[in-house]
């Protein structure tokens, strides 16, 4: 499968993005609010680019099983939830974007996230790739996604800070690993669970809370952790072996 990211020109767009599904979620006409200029880009140039962008991060599939989880949690949640929902359903397409994540799991709280952090982690991975003006241009993308999402604040400085994570993110996060072939610890181990950054006793307590509120079914014992969704995968019609 051929690697995509939209790093190299945009962020999460969550914006945007917000946009498109607020206006389109009932009839599920992305495609169409999209060429109509939603977003209300000002040349035909913006309203293309923007849509391709966006359709490469978050597909607006609707046959598709993670899109399905994920129209139905912006349906189910709160404001404050939607663009650490949109960071994990972004993760799934985004190389650089998965590769960042661990400079802001190991990034300190209230300590500033270094732009030449995240370009050398840039350049571990790709080595001599891109040019110095690019480098920063990218990794100034990556910071602004995370921004978007919570994990780092701050117009100039970029402040390493941890957003209130709710059980239903951790459901959404599970899910994704889920819908993505993992099982088990398999799942708490995730990229998309370590983008949480939380830690197994905060993970595992949510995790117990979203299966009180029926998004997932999950059990913890004698070091086995077991995770389905069979009931929602139900509700939204969803097939996985």
């Amino acid at each position: 499968m051929k690697k995509q990211t939209i790093h190299t020109a945009r962020t999460l767009m969550f914006e945007e993005l917000s946009k498109v599904m607020d206006f389109s979620i009932e009839n599920d006409n992305y495609f169409e609010s999209m060429s109509n200029n939603v977003f209300g880009k000002k040349s035909e140039d913006g309203i293309k680019k923007t849509s391709n962008f966006l359709t490469q991060l978050f597909s607006f599939d609707i046959d598709n099983s993670s899109f399905k989880v994920f129209k139905y949690f912006w349906l189910n949640t709160d404001e404050i939830e939607k663009p650490m929902i949109a960071l994990l359903f972004a993760i799934q397409k985004d190389y650089l974007l998965i590769e960042s994540i661990s400079v802001i799991t190991e990034s300190i709280l209230n300590e500033k996230v270094e732009i030449e952090k995240l370009e050398s982690n840039i350049e571990k991975y790709h080595p001599n790739r891109f040019t110095k003006n690019t480098l920063r241009s990218v990794a100034q993308n990556i910071a602004s996604s995370w921004k978007q999402a919570g994990f780092i604040t701050g117009k100039i400085k970029n402040i390493r800070t941890q957003p209130n994570v709710s059980y239903n993110c951790v459901a959404f996060a599970f899910i994704i690993a889920y819908l993505n072939g993992l099982r088990g610890d398999f799942i708490v181990s995730s990229k998309w669970v370590k983008a949480l950054c939380l830690n197994e006793n905060q993970l595992r307590d949510l995790a117990i809370e979203a299966s009180k509120r029926g998004l997932i079914h999950y059990q913890y014992s004698g070091e086995v952790t077991s995770i389905t969704c069979i009931e929602l995968f139900e509700k939204l019609e969803i097939n996985v072996i």
